[in-house]
């Protein structure tokens, strides 16, 4: 049994899904799809793809009664994973723009305490996102100390036995970036890794340029209180003693 799942949190990708799952498949790990609360086709490609006499490794369907947030996707995923004892989950999109065969450059960097991050390139990125991303990335390194180029990504491994508390992640955009902050708060070791990135016509995106820069902005405001009263002194302890 393989210590990986692969995670893939959607809602209404339905045009996309079915390429990102049988590339996802091809490489052999086992994969859990979150179903948030889709209202499209995406029951009808999981159940084709699920059925699919090709298929090698085991899928999993979790579902949402109704939308709740990649983020709460992101939580089911994980305390699922958890449970079922796999040590590392693989997050990635569903909407096309991570390229699966990038998978192993992730699975290559994985280490102890150690999550990997998918570093996308910002050309063809909206200007929304790329503006979003840039100031993530200036205030995560205020922050922690830790220089990334894409705080934004859901293209990352992360170690399940060492994540932060998920009490502490919100339910949609804004997670990601809180289990940065918090891991590395933690002191686990974030490696970048380049990947590729594309945005093909049919891909659905599901960004809101104002609501989730604004819960990006409220993360950032939230985090100086708590990056001078808990993370720079549990940063500066490790330095200090170790």
């Amino acid at each position: 049994m393989t210590d990986t799942v692969v995670v893939i949190p959607t809602y209404n990708n339905a045009g996309t899904l079915r390429d990102v799952l049988e590339r996802t498949l091809a490489l052999g790990l086992p994969v859990v799809v979150v179903d948030d609360g889709c209202t499209d086709g995406t029951r009808e490609v999981l159940d084709s793809v699920i059925a699919g006499p090709d298929r090698q490794s085991p899928v999993t369907v979790l579902t949402h009664p109704y939308n709740l947030g990649k983020g709460a996707a992101l939580k089911t995923a994980f305390r699922w994973a958890q449970e079922e004892g796999y040590t590392y989950a693989v997050t990635i999109d569903s909407d096309g723009q991570h390229y699966p065969e990038d998978i192993p450059l992730l699975l290559e960097a994985k280490g102890d305490r150690t999550l990997v991050v998918g570093s996308r390139t910002t050309r063809g990125a909206n200007a929304g996102g790329s503006f979003a991303n840039r100031f993530s990335n200036f205030w995560f390194t205020a922050y922690t100390g830790i220089r990334l180029t894409d705080t934004q990504t859901g293209f990352r491994l992360y170690p399940l036995r060492d994540l932060p508390s998920l009490k502490v992640v919100g339910n949609r955009y804004e997670a990601e970036l809180s289990l940065l902050l918090f891991s590395a708060w933690k002191g686990l070791r974030l490696v970048p890794v380049q990947v590729r990135v594309n945005y093909p016509k049919d891909r659905v995106t599901h960004f809101r340029p104002f609501q989730d820069f604004m819960r990006i902005t409220i993360v950032n405001i939230i985090g100086l209180p708590l990056a001078l009263f808990y993370g720079w002194p549990r940063i500066l302890l490790r330095k200090l003693f170790t």
